[in-house]
Order: structure tokens, then sequence, then C-alpha cells
């Protein structure tokens, strides 16, 4: 048996094999011969997808390399490649993800598979981008799958939670290489409620976080622009500042409200630029656990402003701040912006915190505002809720069982739901 945790170290695994295959071979007889078969990129998914007693895979070594379509609008890439390793080759080849989230730590198979986001007013996920996919299905043969070729596969894989076969590469919409321009700067609160939407129309990328107690936001906007590098300024410490403050907050709850009100007024503002692939992602080193809910667009800052309320008037110890941005809608069956355009909330707790207890109570002011949860981040749906929630489940669960017959890329926390 082997161990296996999570970043956040909430999800713990032992399973019977952990495997780290370097030749399709070796990929396709492994899953052939396995009983149950998860596949694990850098662990950043807080919700069990990837706990198994089977056979846990890897895929950052397996064989293949980034091809570029003809045209230059789509890349062919290795799945199991993390997307600091994608975006870097991407950049090399004069091009670029036409989005991405603010860590890229991530397997690109895991990103796809999760509906992982970034921010945007008309951008979609990261699986929106996807044009076709490579899999090693439960005998061991390698399909294809895109709109045209085994359409309802192709659909499924699109935001699969790993349930319809081991994804080797996938075939994704890019952009010619482009850099960014960032700008982060405190405003008051209120100001950012009332102009969030003018701030999200006018900048490429626009989102804001906000710790519970304080009373002003962070504001950070990227935009596209031709512009000559900022010079890379020395390490920050801000990360061990506020691993501080967290540590704090732990140890002295009744805190919560004045370091947090101090990390806020002690944030700097922050302009930069520089390629994409560099911009995007941030540093995070401090351990969390999240929870996000995906909402109608026009919900979301009700949302927002009434879980800090319900913080404020409990006095929970929450020690993270909250993280608010926009996305657009899309069309893929088990996607939470299935239903239009969408406001994202992503609620965060210190790692070292008790986080359970605050998320579940939290959660339903999220779905009192008709909002959707993101598959890797913590939520606490049934079967019920799911049926509830997505009309197009039945098709998905459909599509995976005439996939995967004998159920071997289901784990308990995913057959509860989609079995």
């Amino acid at each position: 048996m082997a161990n296996w945790t999570n970043w956040s170290g909430s999800v713990r695994a032992e399973p019977a094999q952990l495997a780290q295959p370097k030749s399709l071979a070796e990929l396709q007889d492994l899953v052939r011969g396995a009983g149950k078969v998860r596949v694990v990129g850098a662990g950043h998914s807080f919700t069990p997808l990837c706990e198994t007693d089977g056979l846990l895979l890897n895929l950052s070594e397996l064989e293949g390399e980034l091809v570029v379509a003809p045209d230059r609008k789509t890349v062919t890439a290795p799945a199991g490649w993390s997307l600091k390793r994608l975006t870097r080759a991407m950049w090399d080849e004069g091009l670029s993800l036409p989005n991405q989230g603010d860590v890229n730590p991530q397997s690109l198979a895991g990103a796809i598979g999760t509906g992982t986001h970034g921010t945007g007013r008309d951008l979609g996920s990261l699986s929106t981008l996807v044009q076709g996919v490579r899999s090693v299905a439960a005998d061991g043969s390698v399909v294809e799958a895109s709109r045209a070729q085994n359409p309802d596969l192709f659909q499924g894989q699109r935001l699969s939670l790993g349930l319809f076969g081991v994804i080797t590469a996938a075939t994704i919409d890019v952009l010619p290489a482009y850099r960014l321009e960032e700008r982060v700067e405190k405003k008051p609160l209120a100001w950012v409620y009332e102009n969030f939407d003018d701030l999200a129309q006018r900048h490429r990328h626009a989102e804001f976080f906000v710790f519970p107690y304080a009373d002003e936001a962070i504001v950070k906007t990227l935009h596209p622009i031709e512009a000559e590098d900022t010079p890379r300024g020395k390490p920050s410490n801000e990360e061990d500042i506020f691993r501080f403050c967290c540590d704090m907050t732990r140890a002295f709850p009744f805190l919560a409200g004045p370091i947090q009100r101090f990390m806020t007024g002690a944030s700097g503002d922050v302009h930069k630029v520089g390629p994409a692939y560099r911009i995007f992602p941030s540093t995070r080193n401090v351990r969390f656990e999240e929870m996000e809910y995906e909402l109608p667009r026009e919900a979301g800052l009700p949302a927002l402003k009434a879980a800090i309320a319900w913080i404020r008037k409990g006095r929970r110890p929450v020690a993270f701040p909250f993280e608010f941005r926009w996305a657009a809608g899309d069309d893929i069956w088990i996607s939470p912006f299935n239903k239009g355009p969408g406001a994202s909330i992503s609620m965060h707790q210190y790692a070292k915190m008790p986080w359970r207890e605050v998320f579940a109570a939290a959660e339903p002011i999220f779905r009192s505002h008709g909002g959707r949860p993101h598959w890797g981040k913590r939520h606490f749906l049934s079967r019920a809720d799911v049926d509830a929630l997505y009309p197009a489940v039945e098709r998905f669960r459909a599509a995976r069982r005439a996939t995967d017959p004998g159920g071997k890329f289901l784990n308990p926390h995913l057959a509860e739901l989609f079995s």
C-alpha cells in the first residue's frame, strides 16, 4: 500500500498501487489489469476525487509532446502536463491559453476534468477550450473523441471528473501569445459593490478579494497590452506574513476582525506587465480548504453580501478572504455554468482551522441564491441534489455507463453521485 494526500492534507488514500507510467503501452497494461483506477495530478481538488484503494495513476512523465495545428488555432497537448509546463511550452511556440486560473500546478486533464476556470466576463472554463480528447478506456484500448467522433464520450470528457477513462492528450483552443498588464489596488468595499459591473466590462479579467471582517477589498484586473515587461522584483514575504496572521487567528479567533483589517490595509498596490503564462498564476503556499459556488450572475453580489453578513453576525472565525469573479456560460452536461453567465464565489478557510462545519453551514446561503458547486471544491451535495441541479445529469450517467459498464473509474464519492 502507498500513501497519498492532496495538497491541503484533508484527503488521504492508501492505493494498492501508485504508478507513474512513462509509455502508452505501460499505461494500457496498468489500466487493463486494475480493478479500480483513479488519476491524480497536483492534488489541488479538495473533494475526494482521487481517493482509491486500487490503482492511482500520475501521468506527469507519460511520453508525449506539444503538437501545434497548421492553422495555429489549436494544440494537442499531453494531458498529464502541468499548466505551468504547458503554458511555458506554448509561449515558446508563440501561443497562449485564452484564460487561466490563478495557480498553475494542476495537470491539464485535472483542470479540464473539474471545470477549472479563471475570470472574465466573456471567458469560459478550461473545459470549454476542448475540441478533442484521446483516452485509455477500461479495457486498455485507446479511444479518440470529438464532436464528430464518439460525440457522447466527447461531451462527457469535457468535464468528466475522471469517469470516462484516462485522458492522455487533449486538443484545445489557443491564441497568439500575448502579454498582460496586472493591477492590484485597495478600494472601499461599498465602491467595489457599486462598480464591479463596470470593472468587469472594461477589463478582460476582473476580480476582487475581501476578508469577511474588512471594509475594503483588494481589486485585481488583468488586460492584454503591448508593452515592455516590467522588471521581476525580489521574492515577496507576503505569504509569510499572511501565514503568521492565519496562525494568530487560529490561536485568538476573537482577533479575526482587527487582523483582517490590518492585512487589507497593509496590502500594497501592484502594477506589472509580462507574458500571460507568467502573469496569470499567483503564489499560493499557505494551505487552505475551499468551497466554491457558481451562481447566476445577477445573484453573485447578493449572495456574497449575505455570506459576509452571516459570518459577521455569528462572529465566525474565518481566516481567509472570499474571492469574487465572473465567468461565461457553457453547454457542458454537468458544468455549473451551463445555465448561462455566472458569478463565482470562493470561500476559503485556513487548513489548520475547522472548515467542515463552517462550509456546511454557509452552503445553504449559496444554494438559496441558485448556486451550484465547483466539482473540485468542498460541497455536501447528495444524489438527489445533483438530480435537481443538473437536468442533463442522466445523459452524463448514461454515457458513463456505456463507456465504463463495470465502474472501473468510480470511487465511493463518485459512485454515490453518478453510478
